[in-house]
């Protein structure tokens, strides 16, 4: 399956297409009356043991939620624009088609996947800020003007997530961003931060900044801040940011719905929320060359 406007035509530009039939793959192109899962479960349908996805996250996670659910093996293929959970499998973000070495001798893998409700997601759902960005008309051609037209609301503090989140230092009212992803990320190095060293750890990740009594005048810079404090072990433990893993993760509140970002795509979600993880749930298979793996070092660190 192929979405060939991820990534800004990526699918093109690469030639992903014709190197996948070459290699006596099927493509199947999603379209406005043709999404991905539907794709995906027609492939299983008739006959096939390999599902192969090329496109961004949001497509990755609707073809990796039917692999997943129908056993079949996934090859993830980087043609979106973020392409994190590639990243973090270890592909080369600088030439997708080296993915394609999979389909011929890929080396199978089990890794988790986070469970909203009965949603997938293969790397985050978020709240706040980049959830409201996501759902302002024109997000996908002008991210910087989406952003622009939701910050000065949470800037001013003026605007939050309308939720209680559980949390081990107890019940957060009104946070200013919640992220759960699937596996946590690595928060201890900024070469590395914002990275996944394992998909297989069988948690969630969770970070919770508190909304402040006064509002920063950085919201992005505050929460860079309260993650170096965090890093120190400095700060009161019960300010500023929250971060933990654990297998399952919950946000209550007293409105309907809370607008959210599920893998880069917008959703509206009923309230509670409930995120939890399925342990080795989806079976890919990688490349043996897989340069965007970090170092052990790193990984150690």
């Amino acid at each position: 399956m192929t979405n060939p406007r991820s990534g800004g035509g990526k699918t093109a530009r690469y030639g992903l297409v014709q190197r996948a039939e070459d290699m006596g793959a099927q493509v199947w192109t999603t379209s406005a009356e043709r999404d991905a899962a539907s794709l995906a479960r027609n492939a299983v349908q008739q006959g096939a043991q390999v599902l192969g996805v090329m496109g961004g996250d949001g497509t990755v996670s609707a073809v990796a939620a039917v692999a997943a659910d129908t056993g079949r093996s996934l090859v993830v293929v980087p043609a979106g624009t973020r392409n994190h959970f590639a990243r973090d499998l270890g592909l080369d973000l600088r030439d997708p088609g080296q993915a394609l070495d999979a389909l011929v001798n890929g080396e199978p893998a089990q890794v988790d996947l986070g469970m909203l409700g009965s949603r997938v997601f293969v790397n985050n759902v978020s709240f706040g800020m980049y959830a409201d960005a996501l759902l302002e008309p024109g997000y996908r051609e002008d991210k910087p003007r989406a952003f622009a037209t939701v910050a000065p609301d949470y800037l001013k503090g003026g605007q939050w997530v309308e939720a209680r989140v559980d949390t081990p230092r107890g019940t957060v009212e009104f946070p200013q961003v919640v992220l759960i992803s699937n596996n946590p990320y690595h928060l201890a190095t900024p070469r590395w931060l914002g990275r996944r060293f394992s998909l297989t750890t069988g948690q969630l990740g969770a970070i919770v900044l508190k909304r402040p009594a006064q509002a920063p005048p950085d919201l992005l810079r505050h929460l860079r801040d309260e993650l170096r404090q965090h890093k120190r072990g400095a700060g009161p433990p019960d300010e500023g940011i929250i971060v933990w893993s654990a297998p399952g993760i919950t946000l209550h509140g007293d409105v309907r719905h809370l607008d959210a970002g599920l893998d880069g795509e917008a959703v509206r979600l009923p309230l509670p929320v409930l995120c939890a993880i399925r342990p080795g749930a989806l079976r890919v298979l990688l490349p043996k060359d897989r340069p965007g793996a970090p170092p052990e070092h790193a990984v150690r660190h």
